[in-house]
């Protein structure tokens, strides 16, 4: 299986502390944790499944992000032909190169960039790994956003580094559909029209802050994983509260990593 350039297929968390992580987000979403290490037993990353089928991922904060006290956060992947080329293509465009290109095994190669906001995400070109078995479902990512004080430079950039399209959304006030051109019939993920969006953030968002992508999980019902979320020791940035799309509320897990839920109109 091998996903088309240009989608997010993936996403994985990097965790301050990874065994609480994990019991939280296996209590929360009923995800099966599959631990890996090294040779010397060494803990690598660990590898989440639902009916079966990978849906994300978990690995420790680099020690430097731990230095700088920086939070623990949900990254978003995207698949690539070539993650050389791209990040080229990223560089020229007038993005950053956060992590150089690089190999994680047999599983793909990787790079981490960021967009002239500051966005980070990450560039997927699979091998063993090709990335999520599983979307669109409750406790499968659905939807990766970009929340940005500039959509239409965003666009530009994205368009020129990615090959993305984009369509205005009719409802939403300023925000935009991500496309991929010349989707193939048959393809995973083929079946859906649209790859993420863009949203434009308000004046009350904070000034130091840097735009961002969130990843949203699909749930059967959004005020029931909130309460669990609160139990659990996480916490409730915004919502529940009803949107075009469906219901969604912005969460953070115990360490203060940010994620997003929502319950679409056909899951309720």
């Amino acid at each position: 299986m091998a996903y088309q350039h240009g989608l997010f297929t993936w996403a994985d968390i990097s965790a301050s502390d990874p065994a609480g992580a994990s019991a939280f987000y296996t209590t929360l979403f009923g995800w099966h944790a599959e631990d890996q290490h090294d040779a010397d037993g060494n803990y690598l990353y660990t590898m989440f499944s639902k009916d079966g089928k990978v849906v994300a991922g978990l690995g420790p904060q680099p020690p430097e992000m731990l230095q700088q006290g920086m939070p623990a956060m949900w990254n978003s992947y995207i698949a690539v032909d070539s993650v050389n080329a791209t990040v080229d293509k990223w560089s020229l465009a007038g993005g950053t190169v956060i992590m150089p290109p690089m190999d994680v095994f047999t599983s793909g190669r990787m790079a981490v960039v960021a967009d002239p906001e500051g966005a980070i995400v990450a560039l997927w070109q699979a091998q063993d790994h090709p990335g999520g078995g599983i979307f669109n479902v409750p406790g499968a990512m659905i939807w990766n956003e970009l929340n940005t004080r500039n959509p239409a430079p965003a666009r530009d950039f994205y368009g020129k580094a990615l090959g993305w399209q984009f369509e205005e959304f009719q409802g939403g006030d300023g925000y935009w559909l991500i496309t991929v051109p010349g989707k193939i019939q048959g393809t995973p993920l083929s079946d859906d029209q649209y790859n993420g969006g863009i949203m434009m953030v308000g004046d009350d968002f904070p000034p130091e802050f840097p735009a961002y992508w969130s990843v949203y999980f699909a749930t059967a019902d959004v005020d029931a994983d909130v309460a669990t979320i609160t139990e659990l020791g996480g916490s409730v940035v915004a919502g529940p509260m009803d949107s075009a799309a469906g219901r969604i509320a912005v969460v953070a897990d115990p360490s203060g990593a940010m994620f997003d839920l929502i319950q679409s109109p056909a899951q309720s």
